[in-house]
């Protein structure tokens, strides 16, 4: 007999294993010709209003190893603040992008646009920041965080005023390197974890 439940039952997670990236990105894992295009492999396309950036970094666990098969997902508003099919926002950004730690370096990339600061909840605006979503081995949940950028004023950012650990908001800080990109580095634990997003 079916008993009728009046509460929905979380289904279990399980941890990403060695084949997310044949799943999510298979010409990316040398399995091409399943798609004709691949999803999200980038954010922007030609024409992209904007400063163009480049953000380099490494997803590091417990141990400070560099995970070689973290694949992150950006979510992100145009040059302007707007978000894909909103009224005016870019159609050469989608802001949504898909992307993996080199199997080698363990180090990604993401070029992308600079983006725009968006309304936030109660008045005022978010600081201009990426959302980033983390997956890799060992991780049962996908992990949420978001990239800000050193030059930008993130001292009116609603969410960076609620960290009370006033020095682990420097984990969602992105830092502008030699080269002119930014390099952000996720820290899974330990000293310097990164700040995680209960979504």
């Amino acid at each position: 007999m079916v008993q009728k439940l009046d509460y929905l039952v979380e289904t279990a997670s399980q941890t990403a294993g060695p084949y997310v990236h044949i799943g999510l990105m298979p010409t990316y894992a040398g399995n091409a010709g399943y798609y004709d295009e691949e999803i999200a492999t980038s954010p922007i396309a030609d024409g992209a209003k904007g400063e163009v950036i480049e953000i380099v970094g490494s997803v590091f666990d417990g141990t400070g190893w560099a995970l070689r098969d973290a694949l992150l997902e950006s979510w992100q508003p145009d040059a302007a603040g707007k978000f894909a099919g909103q009224e005016g926002a870019d159609p050469a950004v989608t802001g949504h992008c898909r992307f993996a730690a080199d199997a080698d370096s363990g180090e990604f990339t993401l070029r992308t646009v600079k983006p725009g600061q968006v309304p936030a909840r109660g008045g005022g605006f978010s600081a201009p920041h990426i959302s980033l979503w983390i997956c890799a081995r060992g991780i049962n949940i996908g992990l949420q965080t978001r990239i800000y950028f050193e030059d930008e004023d993130n001292s009116t950012d609603p969410l960076l005023a609620r960290i009370e650990q006033r020095p682990r908001v420097d984990t969602l800080i992105a830092k502008k390197t030699a080269d002119g990109k930014y390099r952000f580095d996720i820290r899974l634990q330990g000293e310097g974890e990164t700040v995680f997003l209960d979504i």
